[in-house]
């Protein structure tokens, strides 16, 4: 995996900021490697076990989509 942009630890740090709704709605929108620097930040800082969780399950859920393409490619 490449270092983070600016932007993506920009990105991954406004976590910390976010209420359950909109970090729910912003999920949506993140692809794995943010999702990953999200629950990268979360780790090294507040270590909030509901977010950990939500974080945990979201990357799992895209990770397991990118997965299965690659396997159905080949």
């Amino acid at each position: 995996m490449q270092p983070l942009t600016w932007r993506e630890k920009r990105d991954a740090l406004r976590t910390k900021q976010l209420t359950w709704r909109e970090l729910n709605h912003v999920l949506a929108t993140k692809t794995e490697r943010e999702v990953q620097a999200m629950l990268d930040v979360e780790i090294a800082g507040p270590r909030r076990v509901v977010v950990l969780e939500r974080l945990h399950q979201r990357y799992n859920t895209l990770r397991v989509t990118r997965e299965r393409l690659e396997l159905l490619r080949r």
